[in-house]
C-alpha cells in the first residue's frame, strides 16, 4: 500500500518549474557563484520533481537517486575531489546532500544533516527559493573553512553554477 502511495504522489507532484522559475534560478546561481568566490569546492544544486514509475515500483530512494545524479552530473570530477551536490526530490519532500571524497574526515553527517533540516524548515514555511539559497551559503561555510581560497587565487570554475531542474 505505502508503494503505490508513493507512486500516486510521484505521478502528481508539483512542477520544479512552477517553484523554481527563471528568477529564483537566477537567484540560486547568484548564490553558487558567490560562494565559490570563498572556496575551491564547487557546490551543485539540483532538483527533481519525481523519479519515473519504474524507478518508484522498483524502490530507488531520493538517497540512491541523488548519487546516481551526483554521477551523472559529474560533481565528482573535481581536481580537489571536493565537489557537493544539494538535491531536492519534491513528490518525497527530501533533501539530499551527497558529497565527494576530500570532504570525508572533515564534514560529519550531523553537520550535513543540519543543512538539511534547516532548508526543510524554511521549504515548510514556504520559501523555496530562500531555503535553496540559505543551504547554499551553509554549504559554502563549510567549504570556505576546508577549501578555502586565498585572495590572490584564481576562481577556476569546474562545473556549472546553474541550477539543474530534472
Amino acid at each position: 500500500m505505502a508503494r503505490l502511495g508513493r507512486l500516486f504522489r510521484h505521478l502528481f507532484a508539483p512542477s520544479s518549474r512552477r517553484l523554481f522559475p527563471e528568477d529564483r534560478l537566477k537567484r540560486i546561481t547568484a548564490a553558487v557563484v558567490a560562494g565559490e568566490r570563498r572556496h575551491r569546492a564547487e557546490i551543485c544544486f539540483a532538483v527533481e520533481s519525481a523519479l519515473s514509475p519504474a524507478a518508484v515500483w522498483a524502490g530507488v530512494d531520493a538517497r540512491a537517486e541523488a548519487q546516481a545524479v551526483f554521477a551523472r552530473l559529474g560533481v565528482w570530477d573535481t581536481e580537489a575531489n571536493n565537489g557537493v551536490l544539494l538535491y531536492l526530490l519534491l513528490a518525497d519532500h527530501r533533501i539530499e546532500i551527497v558529497a565527494d571524497r576530500g570532504f570525508d574526515g572533515r564534514v560529519s553527517d550531523a553537520q550535513w544533516r543540519g543543512v538539511c533540516e534547516r532548508m526543510a524548515d524554511r521549504l515548510r514555511a514556504g520559501d523555496a527559493d530562500a531555503a535553496v539559497v540559505e543551504a547554499i551559503e551553509a554549504l559554502s561555510d563549510l567549504a570556505a573553512r576546508h577549501f578555502p581560497r586565498e585572495a590572490d587565487e584564481a576562481d577556476t570554475n569546474e562545473l556549472p553554477d546553474d541550477p539543474h531542474l530534472l
